[in-house]
């Protein structure tokens, strides 16, 4: 396994339950995976750099995961699916 840090930016139209419930939908596709979130920090909502899909605000969440290969493309894949999900990242540390 390798540690990554990533981030996802989430619509700022959801609910405080809404956000809870896709920060834990996204724990459970690591822990799913033999994977484990070590440390998330919820930046909660900011103004973006630039507008996307007409929003000028998004509810920002960053974590820290060690992950399997197959962690690493179940999340982008989910994060690609979900609605919710404005942006992702997901990048090895150093």
């Amino acid at each position: 396994m390798r540690k990554y840090e990533g981030m996802f930016i989430v619509r700022p139209t959801l609910d405080e339950d809404g956000y809870k419930a896709l920060i834990a939908d996204i724990e459970k596709i690591f822990s799913e995976h033999n994977s484990k979130v070590t440390e998330i920090n919820i930046w909660g909502m900011r103004d973006m750099a630039y507008e996307i899909d007409d929003l000028k605000k998004g509810y920002y969440v960053a974590f820290k995961v060690e992950a399997t290969s197959e962690a690493v493309l179940e999340y982008d894949r989910i994060c690609n699916i979900r609605e919710e999900i404005l942006r992702h990242i997901l990048v090895k540390e150093q």
